[in-house]
Protein backbone atom coordinates (compact mmCIF):
# COMPACT_ATOMS: atom_id res chain seq x y z
CA UNK A 1 0.00 0.00 0.00
CA UNK A 2 1.62 3.36 -0.95
CA UNK A 3 1.66 6.16 1.45
CA UNK A 4 0.23 9.25 0.63
CA UNK A 5 1.77 12.73 0.84
CA UNK A 6 -0.56 15.11 3.18
CA UNK A 7 -1.06 18.71 1.53
CA UNK A 8 -1.42 19.93 -1.91
CA UNK A 9 -0.82 18.01 -5.10
CA UNK A 10 1.90 19.00 -7.64
CA UNK A 11 -0.72 20.66 -9.72
CA UNK A 12 -3.08 21.33 -7.10
CA UNK A 13 -4.43 25.41 -7.71
CA UNK A 14 -5.23 26.93 -4.56
CA UNK A 15 -9.45 27.03 -3.63
CA UNK A 16 -11.56 29.85 -5.69
CA UNK A 17 -14.19 31.05 -3.53
CA UNK A 18 -17.61 30.13 -5.33
CA UNK A 19 -18.73 32.65 -7.80
CA UNK A 20 -15.49 34.41 -8.44
CA UNK A 21 -13.38 33.87 -11.70
CA UNK A 22 -9.89 32.10 -12.35
CA UNK A 23 -8.98 35.34 -13.11
CA UNK A 24 -9.27 37.11 -9.90
CA UNK A 25 -7.35 34.27 -7.61
CA UNK A 26 -4.33 35.89 -10.01
CA UNK A 27 -2.41 38.71 -8.39
CA UNK A 28 -2.75 41.89 -9.35
CA UNK A 29 0.37 43.61 -11.38
CA UNK A 30 1.88 47.07 -9.45
CA UNK A 31 0.70 50.37 -11.15
CA UNK A 32 3.31 51.84 -12.88
CA UNK A 33 5.41 54.21 -11.20
CA UNK A 34 5.34 56.08 -14.35
CA UNK A 35 1.39 56.28 -14.49
CA UNK A 36 -0.36 59.48 -13.67
CA UNK A 37 2.98 61.62 -13.34
CA UNK A 38 3.88 64.56 -15.07
CA UNK A 39 6.17 64.53 -17.61
CA UNK A 40 10.03 65.30 -16.51
CA UNK A 41 10.48 68.35 -18.79
CA UNK A 42 7.31 70.36 -17.24
CA UNK A 43 8.73 69.63 -13.99
CA UNK A 44 12.21 71.40 -14.57
CA UNK A 45 10.23 73.92 -16.82
CA UNK A 46 8.08 75.01 -13.16
CA UNK A 47 11.40 74.88 -11.17
CA UNK A 48 13.31 77.59 -13.74
CA UNK A 49 10.34 79.53 -13.42
CA UNK A 50 10.49 79.55 -9.32
CA UNK A 51 14.19 80.69 -9.44
CA UNK A 52 13.73 82.89 -11.61
CA UNK A 53 10.69 84.64 -9.95
CA UNK A 54 12.99 83.92 -6.80
CA UNK A 55 16.14 85.82 -8.37
CA UNK A 56 14.09 88.71 -9.59
CA UNK A 57 13.17 89.55 -6.06
CA UNK A 58 16.25 89.16 -4.44
CA UNK A 59 17.73 91.82 -7.77
CA UNK A 60 14.52 94.12 -6.75
CA UNK A 61 15.58 93.62 -2.97
CA UNK A 62 19.52 94.57 -3.73
CA UNK A 63 18.65 97.33 -6.11
CA UNK A 64 16.26 99.37 -3.32
CA UNK A 65 19.03 98.17 -0.84
CA UNK A 66 21.39 99.67 -3.11
CA UNK A 67 19.49 102.86 -3.57
CA UNK A 68 18.97 103.42 -0.05
CA UNK A 69 22.91 103.21 0.69
CA UNK A 70 23.64 105.28 -2.02
CA UNK A 71 21.04 107.96 -0.49
CA UNK A 72 22.63 107.50 2.59
CA UNK A 73 26.16 108.12 1.57
CA UNK A 74 24.72 111.67 -0.05
CA UNK A 75 22.67 112.50 3.10
CA UNK A 76 26.48 112.39 5.05
CA UNK A 77 28.07 113.93 2.37
CA UNK A 78 26.06 116.99 2.60
CA UNK A 79 25.93 116.36 6.63
CA UNK A 80 30.00 117.11 6.85
CA UNK A 81 29.75 119.74 4.18
CA UNK A 82 27.06 121.20 5.99
CA UNK A 83 29.22 120.80 9.25
CA UNK A 84 32.08 122.12 7.77
CA UNK A 85 30.54 125.00 6.64
CA UNK A 86 29.03 125.80 9.94
CA UNK A 87 32.40 125.22 11.13
CA UNK A 88 33.68 127.79 9.37
CA UNK A 89 31.34 130.80 9.78
CA UNK A 90 31.49 130.28 13.22
CA UNK A 91 35.05 130.63 13.71
CA UNK A 92 34.94 133.62 11.70
CA UNK A 93 32.10 135.52 13.73
CA UNK A 94 34.62 135.07 16.64
CA UNK A 95 37.49 136.06 15.17
CA UNK A 96 35.54 139.29 14.15
CA UNK A 97 34.48 139.74 17.21
CA UNK A 98 37.43 139.33 18.54
CA UNK A 99 39.06 141.62 16.26
CA UNK A 100 36.50 144.35 16.67
CA UNK A 101 37.25 144.83 20.24
CA UNK A 102 40.47 145.18 19.45
CA UNK A 103 39.88 148.36 17.22
CA UNK A 104 39.79 151.13 20.12
CA UNK A 105 43.14 149.58 21.18
CA UNK A 106 44.31 149.74 17.11
CA UNK A 107 43.08 153.66 17.03
CA UNK A 108 45.23 154.28 20.58
CA UNK A 109 48.01 153.22 18.45
CA UNK A 110 47.18 155.17 15.60
CA UNK A 111 46.76 158.48 17.44
CA UNK A 112 50.18 157.77 19.19
CA UNK A 113 52.07 157.23 16.40
CA UNK A 114 50.66 160.78 14.98
CA UNK A 115 51.96 162.59 17.83
CA UNK A 116 55.38 160.82 18.26
CA UNK A 117 54.41 158.93 21.18
CA UNK A 118 55.04 155.40 20.43
CA UNK A 119 58.70 155.24 21.71
CA UNK A 120 59.97 152.58 23.86
CA UNK A 121 58.12 148.89 25.16
CA UNK A 122 54.84 150.71 23.99
CA UNK A 123 55.88 151.06 20.71
CA UNK A 124 56.92 147.28 20.51
CA UNK A 125 54.02 146.28 22.36
CA UNK A 126 51.86 148.03 20.03
CA UNK A 127 53.82 147.02 16.71
CA UNK A 128 53.45 143.42 17.78
CA UNK A 129 49.52 143.86 18.18
CA UNK A 130 49.09 144.87 14.68
CA UNK A 131 50.88 142.09 13.97
CA UNK A 132 49.09 139.70 15.23
CA UNK A 133 45.73 140.83 14.50
CA UNK A 134 46.75 141.27 10.50
CA UNK A 135 48.38 137.62 10.54
CA UNK A 136 44.38 137.05 11.85
CA UNK A 137 43.09 138.69 8.60
CA UNK A 138 42.43 142.29 9.49
CA UNK A 139 42.98 144.64 6.77
CA UNK A 140 42.85 148.74 7.50
CA UNK A 141 41.44 150.49 4.73
CA UNK A 142 41.00 154.38 3.80
CA UNK A 143 42.86 156.40 1.87
CA UNK A 144 42.84 160.62 0.98
CA UNK A 145 41.54 161.59 -2.35
CA UNK A 146 39.43 158.31 -3.28
CA UNK A 147 36.09 158.52 -3.99
CA UNK A 148 33.13 158.20 -1.46
CA UNK A 149 31.57 154.87 -1.29
CA UNK A 150 28.75 155.14 1.03
CA UNK A 151 29.31 150.85 1.25
CA UNK A 152 32.78 151.19 3.16
CA UNK A 153 33.11 154.71 4.21
CA UNK A 154 31.07 157.36 6.79
CA UNK A 155 31.02 160.89 6.31
CA UNK A 156 31.32 162.86 9.73
CA UNK A 157 32.17 165.90 7.49
CA UNK A 158 31.00 167.77 4.09
CA UNK A 159 32.22 170.46 1.92
CA UNK A 160 32.75 171.47 -1.65
CA UNK A 161 35.98 171.79 -3.26
CA UNK A 162 36.33 173.61 -6.77
CA UNK A 163 39.55 170.69 -7.52
CA UNK A 164 36.96 167.58 -7.37
CA UNK A 165 34.41 166.64 -9.82
CA UNK A 166 33.24 164.27 -7.79
CA UNK A 167 32.43 163.51 -4.44
CA UNK A 168 35.92 162.67 -2.53
CA UNK A 169 37.52 161.59 0.67
CA UNK A 170 39.38 164.87 1.74
CA UNK A 171 40.30 163.54 5.42
CA UNK A 172 40.22 160.37 7.26
CA UNK A 173 38.86 160.43 10.63
CA UNK A 174 39.20 157.02 11.30
CA UNK A 175 40.35 154.21 9.25
CA UNK A 176 38.16 151.81 8.47
CA UNK A 177 38.81 147.69 9.58
CA UNK A 178 37.67 144.15 6.59
CA UNK A 179 37.79 140.56 7.33
CA UNK A 180 37.92 138.89 4.65
CA UNK A 181 34.63 140.01 2.90
CA UNK A 182 33.53 140.94 6.33
CA UNK A 183 33.55 144.99 6.76
CA UNK A 184 33.97 145.33 10.18
CA UNK A 185 33.97 149.37 10.50
CA UNK A 186 33.59 151.35 8.10
CA UNK A 187 36.45 154.59 7.60
CA UNK A 188 35.03 157.72 8.66
CA UNK A 189 35.71 160.54 6.43
CA UNK A 190 35.22 163.95 5.64
CA UNK A 191 34.14 163.89 2.32
CA UNK A 192 34.27 167.19 -0.42
CA UNK A 193 31.61 167.71 -3.35
CA UNK A 194 32.36 169.75 -6.64
CA UNK A 195 31.10 173.39 -6.04
CA UNK A 196 27.27 174.04 -7.38
CA UNK A 197 27.93 175.54 -10.86
CA UNK A 198 31.81 175.09 -10.87
CA UNK A 199 31.24 172.76 -14.47
CA UNK A 200 28.75 175.15 -16.13
CA UNK A 201 31.30 177.77 -15.26
CA UNK A 202 34.01 175.74 -16.67
CA UNK A 203 31.89 174.36 -19.80
CA UNK A 204 31.19 178.12 -20.72
CA UNK A 205 34.78 179.10 -20.36
CA UNK A 206 35.56 175.97 -22.66
CA UNK A 207 33.34 177.32 -25.30
CA UNK A 208 34.60 181.06 -25.25
CA UNK A 209 37.92 179.24 -25.82
CA UNK A 210 36.96 177.65 -28.26
CA UNK A 211 34.78 180.48 -30.28
CA UNK A 212 38.20 182.62 -29.68
CA UNK A 213 40.42 180.26 -31.45
CA UNK A 214 37.66 179.65 -34.61
CA UNK A 215 37.95 183.54 -34.83
CA UNK A 216 41.88 183.49 -34.58
CA UNK A 217 41.71 180.72 -37.42
CA UNK A 218 39.99 182.74 -40.08
CA UNK A 219 36.79 181.96 -39.71
CA UNK A 220 34.23 184.14 -40.47
CA UNK A 221 33.05 187.65 -38.07
CA UNK A 222 29.53 189.13 -37.30
CA UNK A 223 28.46 191.21 -39.06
Amino acid sequence: MTEETPGFEENEKPDVPSGATPDDAEPQAAPSDTEGAAPAGDSASAQDVALTAQLDQVRTALNERTADLQRLQAEYQNYRRRVERDRVTVKEIAVANLLTELLPVLDDIGRAREHGELVGGFKSVAESLETVAAKMGLQQFGKEGEPFDPTVHEALMHSYAPDVTETTCVAILQPGYRFGERTIRPARVAVAEPQPGAQTVKAESSDSAEAGDYKESGGPDEG
